[in-house]
């Protein structure tokens, strides 16, 4: 290993095998012609509107109710520091053939899974494309993981541009209708801003200054989650550190900081970026895999065991990357499940990584009550 960082690319889960960019302190970015070598994304389906499954007599939801941020710590409705864990879809334009009644009960049921996070990507063929649409598919996605008991982290997932002002005005009209249609609900987490880049830190905090004025108009409660520099790594992609954060924090209150990781890529120096930051941040690990930052190759399970490891000793809430079949080793599932329809639970049409993770979020948080 040499003293340069890791940089991960922003095309990295979008169908796409990583679009270069550039030598900024480590040599991973991936070259220019792995995009022309991409597959097609997989065609949208809609998500079906099945009959919501019963929900079990205890939830993640039901028993921790509605979610605070209590100094450095994700809080349930008893102010007990909890730990929620998760998966993360894939883009919704991509994957929704993914997110069935089968597939979201086995998430709640067979998995075990606290919170699902719904990804509406932004650009990449998503929102932008046609708003209404995957708009409705947020709400029906949220209201199907209600009904499961999960908690859900409602994903902004801009990318590319990486300056979340550029989106500005599309989040605020995203939020405000998500915001004033699930604000009754108890189970919502708002995460403004997938992953920021090449963009400074005071950028990131105007914008989350202006958008977070925004959902608490319509939901004054629910927590916020907030990017952070150089795709949420607390700027360490990008030769920074947490310091910035920590000395200026965003005018805000209920709000946590978002922190990804590859632990292929992403080793001692990343590690000890996300322990020193919780001790002094609310901190959320909102999406992480045991691959390389583009999500696809060898699974490093060794160095992930260590992520989850201090994730659990400091009580740091995480969601992996990503409940889809996607041929990248990063999706759970082996390509094809999806237009199967299944089978969804037990271990038989998960790949390697997909039994690694569901095998973890499977032993639960205790979620303490008194």
């Amino acid at each position: 290993m040499t003293s340069a960082r890791t940089v991960r690319p922003a095309a990295r889960r979008l169908g796409l095998a990583g679009t270069a960019l550039g030598a900024l302190l480590l040599g991973l970015a991936a070259a220019p012609s792995a995009v022309n070598a991409a597959p097609a994304p997989v065609a949208p389906q809609a998500v079906p509107q099945a009959a919501p499954a019963p929900v079990r007599a205890a939830t993640p939801a039901s028993i921790n109710g509605r979610l605070k941020v209590c100094g450095t710590k994700l809080c349930n409705q008893y102010s007990k520091p909890i730990q929620l864990r998760g998966m993360s879809s894939h883009g919704t334009q991509w994957y929704s053939q993914c997110l069935t009644g089968g597939s979201l009960d086995a998430l709640a049921g067979d998995w075990k899974a606290d919170v699902l996070r719904v990804s509406t990507y932004v650009q990449e063929d998503g929102y932008e494309t046609d708003p209404r649409k995957y708009t409705d598919l947020a709400h029906s996605l949220i209201e199907q993981a209600t009904a499961r008991g999960m908690y859900v982290i409602v994903d902004w997932h801009m990318l590319d541009p990486g300056d979340p002002n550029y989106n500005l005005s599309r989040a605020k009209t995203f939020f405000t209708e998500i915001a004033n249609r699930h604000k009754s609900k108890t189970n919502l987490l708002y995460e403004i801003a997938n992953e920021p880049s090449g963009v400074s830190w005071s950028k990131i905090k105007s914008y989350a200054e202006q958008l977070i004025p925004v959902i608490r108009a319509k939901d004054p409660n629910a927590p916020v989650l907030v990017g952070t520099r150089a795709w949420s790594s607390f700027g360490v992609s990008e030769g920074a550190t947490e310091s910035e954060v920590v000395s200026k924090p965003v005018n805000a209150t209920n709000i946590m900081y978002t922190f990804h990781f590859y632990a292929y890529s992403h080793r001692d120096e990343y590690l000890q970026t996300l322990s020193r930051a919780a001790d002094k941040l609310p901190v959320f690990v909102t999406e992480f895999g045991t691959q390389n930052y583009a999500g696809e190759g060898s699974d490093d399970f060794a160095m992930s065991q260590k992520y989850l490891d201090l994730m659990a000793a400091k009580k740091i809430s995480w969601v992996n990357w990503n409940f889809s079949d996607d041929h990248r080793t990063g999706a759970v599932f082996k390509t094809g499940t999806c237009d199967r329809n299944g089978p969804w639970t037990g271990t038989g049409s998960l790949k390697p990584a997909g039994a690694w993770i569901r095998d973890r979020i499977r032993t639960a948080d205790d979620f303490p009550t008194s």
